[in-house]
């Protein structure tokens, strides 16, 4: 896994085998990052990260100057990963809640200007996501979620989707 551009960009990490997560590729991370410059200016963002798995994401949202970066991961092991790597690049600005993020989210009172969620795929509730997100007015005005999802789901008829994109296996939704 490798932060793709900014303060520590060409860091590498190893993924432990063991890990049930699996990092957003390194090409589908590029591309939709492409995509989110014209949504968002990263740099002062507030940004939360759901299901933070290996904490790919984070990483590159602290490496591209985001003021905080919050990550919600239930797993122990990934949690611990997650907290290895932000202390490697010595980020500050990080929070990491391990636990459940269904929970997280009806707690919360915190508005992002970004938000990425990555659940498993075969996650019963993850057509759920979206809506307990955006309907739990976690998003500052003019914020962004970007849900990361299998190929078999279609948010496009949802009043807050703006766009799809699609690299390799990896599918994205965007709304605002």
């Amino acid at each position: 896994m490798r932060i793709i551009t900014g303060l520590y960009k060409g860091r590498h990490f190893d993924v432990p085998r063991t890990f049930k997560a699996r990092p957003t590729t390194d090409f589908a991370k590029e591309n939709i990052f492409n995509v989110l410059n014209a949504y968002i200016d990263f740099e002062d963002a507030m940004a939360l990260d759901l299901f933070s798995g290996t904490g790919s994401i984070t990483l590159e949202l602290l490496s591209r100057g985001c003021s905080q970066v919050v990550s919600v991961e239930k797993d122990r092991d990934h949690a611990r990963f997650i907290a290895e790597c932000v202390k490697k690049i010595n980020a500050e600005n990080h929070i990491l809640i391990r636990g459940d993020v269904f929970r997280f989210l009806k707690t919360c009172h915190q508005k992002f200007h970004f938000i990425f969620a990555d659940p498993p795929y075969a996650l019963p509730e993850l057509e759920t996501i979206p809506n307990l997100v955006l309907d739990n007015d976690l998003l500052a005005e003019d914020g962004v979620l970007v849900f990361e999802h299998g190929k078999q789901n279609d948010f496009s008829a949802h009043p807050r989707f703006r766009e799809h994109r699609s690299y390799g296996s990896v599918n994205f939704s965007i709304f605002k």
